[in-house]
């Protein structure tokens, strides 16, 4: 990477190698996205979910024939953290007092699953109504935040700066849902919660960016648009990475230590940070300079009568 003057990085000169690497990631997650969805959660699904844990590792295989003998063909079965520990998806059935019958009858026959007394770690149960509303408002709730900060930042900036914002959320939100449906992990609420965030968080980097190359096009005399928005991201690039560096140093704690529960969440953090901060150098900025923004664009209204003196005399 070229530098400038021996102190700032020329990041625009890699915008265009920048613009594919983001190109291709939004690529494979929407395709991602279209052909295998989201491993959505109980939370979305409705149904009931049991987790069980063995004294001895257990075989997933021989967990799906005792629940297929016992009538749950439709049960997903998987490892939860370690072999010993399974975790099983019932599809919805009836309400609360069927779905409490339906857990026994299933941690029953996961207890012959294997030699040994099974533990019966957790039982949950969504029903496919509330499923289904989780899923429409947590879908309105993105859209609605999508739309606010539009108007937010339509009002604190050129609206070029606006656009390339938005630009830069929409980026971040389909590469970190994309990756969930790419690897399939598990998205409920916690996840969308995450998002959210990640959304907030993004565009508080951005903004940061943004003030600097806004009060950089009033200040600075010498240099175009493209030398104006480096030197910005230069003398905004220590907050950034320190911001970043310390948020990640939590999450990754949460991720190892946070037990299964808390993965997901943390995950989508790691990923959304980690794409946010990218975008806000690249992405966002480089919106910004293919819309055209310019010094003309941010320079201070000029106030007619300005320069008339209270006794009518020019100054």
């Amino acid at each position: 990477m070229r530098i400038l003057d021996n102190r700032q990085i020329d990041f625009l000169a890699k915008r265009k190698l920048a613009m594919a690497f983001s190109l291709a990631l939004i690529v494979i997650s929407l395709l991602s996205f279209l052909v295998r969805g989201l491993s959505l959660g109980i939370d979305f699904t409705g149904g009931t979910l049991v987790e069980v844990g063995y004294p001895q590792a257990v075989e997933l295989a021989k967990v799906r024939t005792v629940l297929a003998g016992a009538g749950f063909s439709g049960a997903s079965v998987q490892h939860f953290g370690t072999p010993k520990d399974v975790l099983v998806r019932l599809p919805p059935s009836g309400n609360e007092d069927s779905a409490a019958a339906l857990s026994s009858k299933a941690f029953a026959e996961l207890n012959r699953a294997a030699d040994g007394a099974a533990e019966l770690r957790r039982v949950e149960f969504v029903g496919p109504q509330v499923g289904d509303e989780l899923t429409e408002d947590g879908g309105l709730a993105m859209l609605y935040v999508l739309i606010g900060i539009l108007i937010y930042v339509a009002l604190r900036f050129e609206y070029r700066f606006a656009l390339g914002s938005v630009i830069a959320l929409i980026h971040d939100v389909v590469i970190t849902v994309g990756l969930f449906s790419l690897f399939q992990i598990e998205f409920d609420l916690t996840v969308l919660a995450a998002v959210l965030a990640v959304i907030g968080y993004s565009l508080n980097d951005t903004i940061v960016v943004f003030d600097r190359i806004r009060e950089n096009f009033r200040k600075m005399r010498k240099g175009d648009s493209e030398q104006i928005i480096n030197t910005s991201l230069n003398q905004t690039l220590s907050r950034t990475l320190v911001t970043s560096g310390t948020t990640l140093l939590v999450l990754i704690a949460l991720f190892v230590f946070g037990g299964e529960i808390i993965h997901g969440f943390a995950l989508a953090l790691i990923i959304g940070i980690v794409i946010g901060t990218y975008s806000s150098i690249y992405v966002a900025s480089t919106a910004v300079l293919m819309l055209g923004v310019s010094r003309v664009d941010l320079m201070p209204v000029k106030k007619e009568g300005a320069d008339i003196a209270s006794d009518g005399s020019q100054v």
